[in-house]
């Protein structure tokens, strides 16, 4: 099973960069798409309606913001939107979805980089999602979260951690929680696989970022510590552009 992740910064931009061509190319089996920004209404028909998948949509009520798309081969057995949450839920953050042995989160955490009222927002949200998960983990249940963290955890997960120390992404407060998670039974499948690997996931558009390899990687799969004998592998793909982030391959057995 090949799960894909991928903050596309605007679905209707990257349509015009050859998306769809991509999607047919890699025939992702689940396709968790962050930052949409966009309304199923607002995109064409025939790009909407692609052979073979069926598209969940959580889009925020706040017109070209935030946003996330799930893109199946074969039906989920539940659907869940949202965090059963109304301080997150407008903003169209989460789908979730069950699969053959787990639960599959599609994240787009929120950015805590317009001061300090977001920063908390943002630690309230990983407290959210923490408590959800935690419950199904105590009833015996396995999970992947995957998307957009918007926190780079450790000084190898970004170029220049020293300068960033004081930005929101990279602050203590937001590296503890994913910390947190790892506490509470899940595994950074990448950084476990590839300890000393240095790659990054998100370039700024600015400065030649992603010319110059000057990233962030915020885009993870953090999974059950009981379903690590399913994982076979976990690809950054830098090569792929469209967005100022890059996809994020798992395959499971």
């Amino acid at each position: 099973m090949k799960i894909v992740t991928w903050n596309v910064n605007g679905l209707r931009a990257i349509l015009k960069k050859g998306f769809l061509d991509w999607v047919r190319t890699e025939t992702p089996d689940v396709l968790c798409l962050q930052e949409i920004k966009a309304r199923p209404e607002q995109i064409a028909d025939e790009e909407r309606n692609v052979d073979g998948y069926e598209i969940l949509w959580n889009p925020a009520e706040r017109p070209g913001y935030s946003g996330v798309a799930t893109w199946l081969r074969r039906a989920a057995r539940d659907v869940e939107f949202g965090l059963a949450d109304p301080r997150f839920d407008p903003e169209g953050r989460v789908i979730r979805t069950r699969h053959d042995g787990f639960f599959l989160y599609n994240v787009y955490f929120p950015n805590g980089q317009r001061g300090q009222e977001r920063v908390a927002y943002k630690l309230d949200f990983y407290a959210r999602l923490l408590e959800i998960c935690d419950r199904l983990h105590a009833a015996g249940e396995n999970i992947v979260i995957t998307g957009d963290f918007n926190t780079a955890h450790m000084p190898i997960d970004l170029r220049n951690p020293k300068e960033n120390e004081n930005t929101s992404g990279f602050l203590p407060e937001e590296r503890a929680w994913v910390d947190h998670f790892i506490s509470h039974g899940f595994v950074d499948v990448y950084r476990r696989l590839y300890p000393d690997r240095v790659q990054y996931t998100w370039w700024t558009y600015r400065v030649n970022a992603r010319q110059r390899d000057i990233g962030w990687r915020l885009d993870y799969f953090l999974v059950s510590e009981a379903l690590l004998p399913r994982v076979k592998d976990v690809v950054i793909h830098t090569d792929v552009m469209g967005s100022d982030h890059c996809p994020v391959s798992l395959w499971l057995e």
